[in-house]
């Protein structure tokens, strides 16, 4: 693969993107590009202040006007049904990019999920399922869920989802990182059988500079870290890239996965990466989308396949 880059995205004049987590990093960065090739780009954002300047950031940098701010809490399930709602145009691509990561103790999401699990994975299922309908009516949509190098150490907890009876942040990161993959494979493999044309694909930044990782927040390990990014890492800028091709590169396939091509896939070019064997197993991820759907509420009868 060659080494791809913003100006290699293809212009996209005519098509509607939602970016979640828009105001900051690989969200940001994903946003400016895809503005600056013609679409209609929407900045999912919780904070109507930061989202604001994000707009403005995104505006003057893409040179486009076609960029709105539209609020949406991933840690509530009241305000992606009313960011759902609101949306009445065919949706061409969907960036579920928004997360958090290995908060210090047990934050719970206004509907009393584990915040990881229920903003990196439970809000963006939701958020999709509720605009299946206007991903249908593009013709050919795509779904970009980001994801981590932390799935490869991630594993689905069913008997303690919501690390209710043990919170450990990084093993809880793990898994709504890897829950992130399961999605994408299981929504690609229902879009399939459904006789759907949208395409689910994942990606992830490799280590990149940004306010998720910068946050100190996170603690000692992440402090520890911050001394080697870098070494290691790659600006948000890079970090985009692989979320970028996945969203609009012509030769990208349903349950395609890509990252950085260096070291430990911590920085480089783009290429096609393998995600762990382990969320390649259908019966977990058919396990989890049903309990997703219970979770949330969210119906995804829409993708049933054809009888």
């Amino acid at each position: 693969m060659h080494s791809f880059t913003p100006d290699d995205v293809p212009d996209l004049t005519g098509r509607r993107a939602i970016v979640t987590g828009a105001n900051s990093g690989i969200g940001l960065r994903a946003a400016v590009a895809l503005a600056r090739k013609g679409a209609h780009v929407v900045l999912a954002c919780r904070d109507a202040g930061r989202g604001a300047e994000a707009e403005q950031h995104v505006r003057s940098l893409s040179g486009s006007s076609a960029v709105e701010l539209r609020l949406l809490d991933l840690a509530s399930l009241a305000s992606i049904r009313q960011f759902a709602a609101g949306w009445e145009h065919p949706l061409d691509l969907l960036i579920n990019n928004a997360g958090v990561m290995a908060p210090p103790r047990r934050v719970l999401t206004e509907d009393g999920f584990e915040s990881q699990f229920g903003i990196n994975h439970l809000g963006h299922f939701a958020l999709t399922g509720l605009l299946l309908g206007q991903l249908r009516a593009a013709g050919d949509s795509r779904v970009v869920t980001v994801s981590s190098l932390a799935h490869k150490r991630g594993r689905l907890n069913f008997a303690d989802l919501q690390s209710a009876r043990a919170y450990r942040p990084w093993a809880a990161y793990g898994q709504s990182k890897a829950a992130n993959l399961y999605f994408t494979i299981e929504l690609d493999r229902r879009a399939r059988a459904a006789g759907w044309q949208l395409t689910a694909t994942a990606a992830h930044p490799g280590l990149a500079r940004t306010n998720l990782v910068r946050n100190r927040q996170a603690g000692p390990v992440l402090d520890l870290l911050g001394g080697f990014l870098g070494v290691l890492s790659q600006s948000d800028e890079a970090g985009a890239l692989p979320v970028l091709y996945a969203a609009t590169a012509p030769d990208v396939e349903g349950g395609d996965y890509y990252g950085p091509d260096g070291p430990g896939e911590t920085r480089g070019n783009v290429r096609l990466v393998a995600p762990s064997p382990r969320v390649l197993d259908p019966e977990p991820a058919a396990r989890l989308w049903e309990r997703s759907v219970e979770l949330t509420g969210v119906d995804y009868r829409a993708l049933e396949p054809r009888t």
